[in-house]
């Protein structure tokens, strides 16, 4: 049986989604979650160096918006990237070995955190200059409408990039040749420590692409039935040759913007709310045993998996060499 976006209490802007698929759903999202509290607790181990973006509270947007799209359609995002790797399917061992900079990364442990690639996986990083991954991305959806295969781009930016100039340069090329790509904003509501209604005169970031002809919705990113809806129209939109539109995903991050923010620009009141009220993985859990779709003891198996699975991408990274000292020879393009 289904899940219905029109039964009674339930929005219906909601996908639905078979009961298996909604398990995956929930899947998904908690072993992002347990990822990232693990990196969270090796980077005050001193295990892991340098900038680390957590992804906690926001996994119903990458999850939902994978469970949109085809294979071969490619996906590109900002340094918050960890959530995203997961979601396309790349190994969490190689993605946990890369934040402990070792041999067995994703970037042979020379490009940490933000910095991480799988041609395999159509991913394509993970940028730490805010913003520039979104003239990639739109240049990815260049390539798919030269070579006519009929794919998508789905290019996440933060709601602190969308106030960056080549943000619109990007729009103005995607609309001019009607590029099949979905600009996924995620609207944690903080850029680093300032919130959205200081940084932006006008904070509907779903309309910034108005001037372009661009379309843009705004969606529940705590909900991922009702990411996964408004993903598959926008992407339907995108690869039918009707050119590129926008999604708002109104999310929260649950930590600092880095390990090193504090986070003292909001309350602990307001976190403590949003996490209550609105947790996407609390969200999904309580509906899917309301509708019988699960029991107590089916999700403490999948717990337990993800558990096991987070802690195996600890161990290899931890017992994985370190890169040798010739690397930092290669992969460097040197200009004469």
């Amino acid at each position: 049986m289904a899940v219905s976006a029109r039964r009674k209490g339930r929005p219906a802007e909601e996908a639905e989604a078979a009961p298996e698929e909604v398990v995956k759903l929930y899947r998904d999202m908690l072993l992002i979650r347990r990822f990232e509290e693990k990196a969270g607790q090796m980077y005050g181990m001193g295990l892991i160096g340098g900038f680390c973006h957590l992804y906690i509270g926001q996994e119903a947007v990458v999850v939902g918006m994978q469970a949109a799209i085809e294979e071969g359609d490619t996906v590109i995002t900002s340094y918050r990237d960890h959530g995203h790797m997961l979601a396309c399917g790349m190994d969490p061992k190689g993605v946990m070995a890369e934040l402990t900079g070792r041999r067995g990364g994703y970037s042979k442990g020379k490009g940490g955190s933000m910095h991480m690639f799988s041609r395999e996986k159509a991913f394509y990083g993970g940028h730490g200059i805010v913003g520039a991954q979104v003239p990639i991305g739109t240049g990815l959806a260049f390539a798919h409408r030269y070579n006519e295969n009929g794919r998508v781009s789905l290019t996440y930016l933060g709601d602190g990039a969308i106030n960056q100039g080549q943000v619109y340069e990007s729009f103005n090329m995607a609309a001019l040749w009607k590029l099949p790509v979905v600009y996924v904003i995620e609207n944690n509501r903080y850029g680093m420590g300032t919130s959205v209604e200081r940084a932006s005169a006008r904070p509907e970031l779903h309309q910034r692409g108005q001037a372009y002809g661009i379309p843009g919705s705004q969606v529940d990113g705590m909900n991922v039935l009702a990411v996964k809806a408004a993903g598959e129209k926008a992407v339907a939109h995108a690869r039918s040759g009707k050119g590129p539109i926008i999604l708002e995903m109104m999310t929260y991050r649950y930590r600092g913007h880095s390990m090193s923010d504090p986070a003292k620009y909001r309350s602990k009141e307001e976190v403590a709310r949003m996490r209550q009220e609105h947790d996407p993985i609390e969200h999904l859990r309580k509906r899917m045993l309301d509708d019988g779709m699960v029991d107590e003891n089916r999700l403490k198996t999948i717990d337990r998996e993800v558990k096991d699975i987070v802690s195996e991408a600890a161990a290899f990274a931890q017992e994985s060499p370190e890169p040798d000292p010739s690397e930092l020879y290669t992969d460097v393009l040197a200009a004469e």
